[in-house]
Order: structure tokens, then C-alpha cells, then sequence
């Protein structure tokens, strides 16, 4: 993947989420909620690494430290202290996709079910 602008903002739409998809750009689209709301609803290319279990799983993304990684949760209150703390351990490139997944179904991709 490429090195991500240093200068990332902390917080992306869900509109520029999907113009990046669009664009085939290289970035991890991750998914922090719980398992059985992953069920619920999805983004296909989103990899899932519950919130509670990213500290004990942060070496699946060691490769993707200079990445951009965009962080979704339901509605993007877990998905942004996720962007925080990802930052923290030097994830510069992590940012939280605003207004999360029921945001994505709202104004994206209605066929994504709302909960």
C-alpha cells in the first residue's frame, strides 16, 4: 500500500469512504463492532477486528502501519476512540468514518441493513 498524507484528518464521510472504493485506492476498511453486528450488516471489503480485541490482534495490521486505515462502527462513537488509540500506537494514517455504518446505509448503500 502507499504511504498515506501525514496531514490525514482524524474523521472521513462516508461519501469520501466510497469515492476511495470507487478509485480502488489501497486502504484497510475496519471494522470495529462486535461480531454479531458484522452479521447484521457489513461492507464487503471491511475486515473485521472487534474493539475489544484490537490490542491483543494490533499485529494483523503491523503491516499496514504507514497506511490509511479507515475505522467504522455502528454509528462512529467506538470507531473514533478506535482512530485515537490506533494513532496513539503510531497508526498515523488511521481515521474514523463518520456517522459509521448506519451513516453508510443512510446515505450510500441502502441495501445495507440499518439496526
Amino acid at each position: 500500500m502507499t504511504q498515506p498524507e501525514s496531514h490525514l484528518p482524524a474523521e472521513i464521510s462516508v461519501e469520501e469512504v466510497k469515492r476511495l472504493l470507487e478509485e480502488g485506492a489501497e486502504f484497510v476498511l475496519l471494522d470495529c463492532r462486535r461480531p454479531d453486528e458484522h452479521t447484521i450488516a457489513s461492507i464487503a471489503s471491511a475486515r473485521l477486528i472487534p474493539m475489544q480485541e484490537l490490542p491483543q490482534r494490533l499485529d494483523e495490521l503491523s503491516n499496514n502501519r504507514h497506511d490509511r486505515i479507515v475505522v467504522h462502527c455502528h454509528h462512529g462513537g467506538r470507531s473514533l476512540r478506535v482512530t485515537s488509540w490506533l494513532r496513539d500506537q503510531g497508526f498515523l494514517g488511521a481515521q474514523n468514518m463518520a456517522g459509521g455504518i448506519d451513516a453508510w446505509s443512510e446515505r450510500i448503500d441502502p441495501s445495507v441493513p440499518r439496526y
